[in-house]
């Protein structure tokens, strides 16, 4: 699978082509944050009406399809519910980051844009979840190509990890 970052703005967003984007949202997440409110900022508040109206409610394991054309550069927008985020830990990250990718193998998307679960507040390290990231994305080999949305501090931090592994790749199979 083929890593690579995204700043977490429109402006970015608006540059990608890719079928689908992932991102998850905390059941206790409202406003919506990070790029998940970016996204409702740009869908005109269509998530937080969804949130109000109950159809959206971040719990555990709940998924949420929306067509996301013409506003947003991708077919498909799927939200995650990561559940309470006082519960969120390590393996919570890991299980969500599964559900999300056997998710978007069943609906045949090789190749997305995401955020991490727990990034936009903050509940994990950058560099740790991208670690954790990459081990549970082994277990996936239909991937072709994440782009992981984030800042650019953190893309510093997850960068070196990812260049690591991609070598670690290559000599497996050199």
């Amino acid at each position: 699978m083929d890593v690579k970052f995204v700043g977490g703005s429109l402006r970015h967003l608006d540059g990608l082509k890719s079928e689908a984007l992932a991102l998850s949202v905390f059941e206790d997440e409202r406003p919506l944050r990070g790029a998940a409110g970016l996204v409702d900022w740009r869908l005109c508040g269509r998530l937080s009406a969804l949130a109000v109206k109950r159809r959206l409610t971040g719990r555990l394991g709940e998924v949420v399809l929306i067509p996301a054309r013409p506003r947003l550069p991708f077919e498909k927008l799927m939200l995650f519910g990561a559940g309470p985020s006082s519960g969120f830990d390590e393996s919570a990250f890991c299980e969500r980051v599964s559900q999300v990718l056997e998710t978007l193998t069943r609906v045949r998307v090789r190749g997305s844009v995401m955020t991490l679960p727990g990034r936009s507040m903050h509940r994990i390290g950058a560099a740790r979840a991208i670690e954790l990231f990459l081990s549970v994305a082994e277990r996936h080999p239909e991937h072709d190509e994440v782009t992981v949305i984030e800042d650019l501090d953190a893309q510093k931090e997850m960068q070196p990890i990812v260049e690591r592994e991609r070598r670690r790749a290559r000599a497996r199979y050199a």
